[in-house]
């Protein structure tokens, strides 16, 4: 699986005191293509829902909008990496409940495909022995674009609820998310992980299975929120200033998602008026000799202190009201102020 450098390492963690829940896998989980990946949907459901939930593990990436950053994912990873980990993350991280989306790699790397059905299934046993009372949501792995490597995906995927009931029926607290239903290769920025939209789909499953299992995410109010709503929950920095998005046209909000010596991380939300719009371009210009490294949903140039976002071909087209989010990595040094935005439409 190709592997997309988008946030620093960062030795960190947060924690809010919730029910722990990890984000297990390979470049699916961390978000490559879009940083956060569907932990971002998941994080917004769960907090519209008043669940108070505390993603774990050793990993931190995403943007201000995902509430906690901490997973273990790990891009190019296949399902025996993972398994030579797992007990030391488990020990130390004590997940109530573990979502696992694991595979794709062994597929893509055609190692020994027709052996990964009883490599997830000692993955499983591994998980229980470590985390006897854990919640383990076990999905099958999503579309790929490439036709052989769908077929094989398609027979592994095949295995995956003989494999869960297995585990059910030996008394285990494994569970199965049909995930791979839920997308299709539209859904596919690069043939292998999902849009941003493609992540939320993923979100969705995740919540719906969460929610159908008591105690895995503790106790919310009731009645529970739809899985298929999409709120979203405000960048914790405060946005630029921009036109309003009641009228026509659109606005963009800027905020830093996180800082470092040297660097940067920062997202903007792109917002259309009163109209459905078709694109978007948004510029600034920094004022404290800032510069962008890299890019993520959007395609970013500058000239000088001047820069232009543009949308992708998959994120221009915004109904009246409707949102989406870009980001970028950049440098600093000694100011990192926030620039005035502006946002124009075609």
């Amino acid at each position: 699986m190709t592997v997309l450098a988008i946030a620093p390492a960062v030795a960190r963690a947060e924690s809010n005191g919730g029910v722990r829940v990890m984000p297990l896998g390979d470049s699916i989980t961390e978000g490559t293509q879009v940083p956060g990946g569907y932990r971002i949907g998941l994080w917004q459901r769960l907090a519209a829902g008043r669940y108070t939930i505390d993603f774990v593990g050793s990993q931190y990436n995403g943007p201000a909008s995902l509430g906690d950053h901490d997973h273990e994912g790990h891009p190019g990873w296949r399902i025996d990496q993972i398994d030579a980990n797992i007990t030391g993350w488990l020990r130390n991280y004590t997940p109530r409940t573990v979502l696992l989306h694991i595979g794709t790699n062994d597929v893509l790397q055609n190692y020994n495909v027709s052996g990964a059905p009883q490599r997830l299934s000692t993955l499983i046993d591994h998980i229980t022995a470590a985390a006897p009372n854990a919640e383990v949501f076990v999905a099958t792995i999503i579309p790929l674009s490439n036709s052989g490597q769908e077929a094989a995906a398609r027979t592994f995927n095949a295995a995956i609820p003989g494999i869960v009931q297995s585990k059910v029926n030996s008394g285990k607290h494994v569970h199965l998310v049909d995930m791979h239903s839920k997308l299709t290769t539209a859904d596919l920025i690069d043939g292998i992980h999902p849009t941003a939209n493609g992540y939320d789909k993923m979100a969705a499953a995740w919540y719906a299975a969460l929610q159908s299992v008591p105690g895995s995410i503790g106790q919310g109010p009731s009645p529970s929120p739809s899985p298929s709503a999409s709120p979203s929950v405000s960048p914790s920095a405060s946005p630029s200033p921009s036109p309003s998005p009641g009228g026509a046209g659109c606005s963009a909000a800027y905020a830093i998602a996180g800082q470092w010596d040297g660097g940067f991380q920062a997202t903007v939300t792109v917002t259309a008026g009163s109209s459905a719009i078709s694109s978007w371009t948004v510029g600034w210009r920094f004022g404290n000799g800032q510069t962008v490294t890299q890019s993520w949903n959007a395609a970013i140039s500058a000239s000088g202190a001047q820069v232009t976002a543009r949308n992708v071909d998959y994120n221009g087209a915004l109904g009246a009201g409707a949102s989406t989010q870009f980001g970028f990595l950049g440098t600093w040094n000694g100011a990192n102020g926030v620039p005035t935005l502006t946002c124009t439409v075609s």
